[in-house]
């Protein structure tokens, strides 16, 4: 009898999976290939961006904290609310260009919440409203267009919420007060501390640190979740710079010192608007 080789008592011996194997081994490779593709080698679609993007957004990072962050002295407020929301009845009609992409929101007040000392649910509500019905606000360069209403699902609810359910759900990982939007919840949580209070950047402006919060969060709510810096010592703050904590980049810097504001010195006056010079003009 002649001798099989190796090769043929292989064969012989796994029949048809001989020829399966190879083509496993292939594919194995392929897709460990594909795993290890860095992510700055793939498409930057929506689906990409929307797994980078947190749910939680304009909460600080773990840093350190600024004294400029610290919560200012003033008013009394409760620390701990009921967890749940009361809607604000009423609505407005649409501001913004009818060609914008439009936002739909509602103004809710944790229960638990006493709005008396500030004005009752109305007043809180209407100067949300006034807020961004401003042509300073996000209207102004005809990109989107808000209407308030009481009436089927919103794009976000802008909530006035205590500190401990602003921790429940914008995180606490340093110790100050904040507020955020959280896309898992479509809530804007505005912190109770804060508008009762105002922050120390804000020198006891309290009416314009109202709306800078108002702007600030509901732009993170619209499409806009990164933080800029301070751009030029003596320069109008961005809305989108953490005016809550300080207005001068290197105590910004403290709090996320792998962020995008840089160890600079460069300090910002407050400012409440994304336009503060109202509708940018037409080049």
């Amino acid at each position: 009898m002649r001798k099989q080789t190796p090769v043929g008592r292989f064969f012989a011996t796994w029949g048809w999976r001989a020829y399966a194997i190879p083509v496993l081994v292939v594919l194995t490779a392929l897709v460990i290939a594909d795993a290890v593709v860095s992510p700055d080698a793939r498409p930057d679609d929506g689906a990409v961006r929307a797994q980078e993007t947190p749910a939680v957004v304009g909460a600080p990072a773990a840093g350190e904290v600024p004294p400029s962050g610290e919560l200012p002295e003033g008013g009394p407020f409760v620390e701990a609310a009921g967890g749940d929301f009361r809607l604000v009845p009423g609505g407005t009609d649409p501001v913004g260009r009818p060609t914008a992409e439009q936002f739909t929101y509602t103004v809710e007040v944790e229960n638990g919440i006493d709005t008396v000392d500030f004005g009752g649910d109305d007043s809180v509500a209407r100067m949300i409203d006034a807020t961004l019905a401003n042509p300073k606000s996000w209207t102004a360069d005809g990109a989107v267009a808000f209407q308030r209403i009481t009436r089927g699902e919103p794009a976000f609810r802008v909530s006035l919420t205590s500190p401990m359910t602003v921790r429940e759900n914008c995180g606490y990982d340093i110790e100050l007060e904040a507020s955020c939007y959280n896309s898992a919840t479509g809530r804007v949580y505005l912190n109770l501390a804060r508008w009762v209070r105002g922050a120390r950047s804000f020198e006891g402006d309290i009416g314009s640190y109202r709306q800078y919060l108002v702007n600030h969060e509901v732009g993170h709510a619209i499409g806009f979740p990164a933080h800029e810096p301070c751009p030029a010592d003596g320069a109008l703050a961005p809305i989108m710079m953490q005016q809550t904590f300080g207005v001068n980049n290197r105590e910004i810097h403290r709090l996320d010192p792998e962020g995008v504001v840089p160890d600079n010195d460069d300090t910002c006056r407050y400012n409440a608007w994304p336009f503060p010079d109202g509708a940018p003009v037409a080049r």
